[in-house]
């Protein structure tokens, strides 16, 4: 899957701040979903935690924690969300974020998206809400 991140935090004038990646699609647990992104919202943490500091990660780091999209995928004990349903979410700080194709999130995080709403609307109601 296609994703953006980072190994350095660096300056966002260094072109080198943000990286176009390729990763394997995210692994689901049996109490959480696999969403399709379809729009990403922006949220002060997002900058926060992407400002310059010497930390270098061994692995991609996916910024991006709040978001919408399509359950494409479901962990054997999810309850809540079946394959399909529009969705919007915040993420987990402990795990790759929303920046990517796909994320996976236990279902708690997940709430279902308003059908009056547009996915970018979505995904933008998580920031407006805290």
């Amino acid at each position: 899957m296609k994703a953006v991140g980072l190994y350095k935090y660096l300056p966002l004038t260094d072109p080198n701040c943000l990286l176009d990646l390729e990763l394997n699609l995210p692994m689901i647990k049996k109490d959480e979903v696999l969403v399709e992104v379809k729009a990403i919202s922006v949220n002060p943490i997002d900058t926060k935690l992407r400002s310059p500091k010497p930390i270098i990660e061994t692995s991609p780091r996916i910024l991006g924690w709040d978001g919408s999209g399509t359950v494409v995928g479901r962990g054997d004990g999810c309850k809540i969300f079946n394959i399909g349903d529009p969705v919007f979410f915040t993420g987990d700080l402990r795990k790759n974020g929303s920046n990517a194709q796909y994320v996976a999130l236990n279902e708690i995080m997940v709430g279902s998206k308003p059908k009056n709403l547009t996915f970018e609307e979505a995904a933008a109601m998580i920031v407006n809400h805290q």
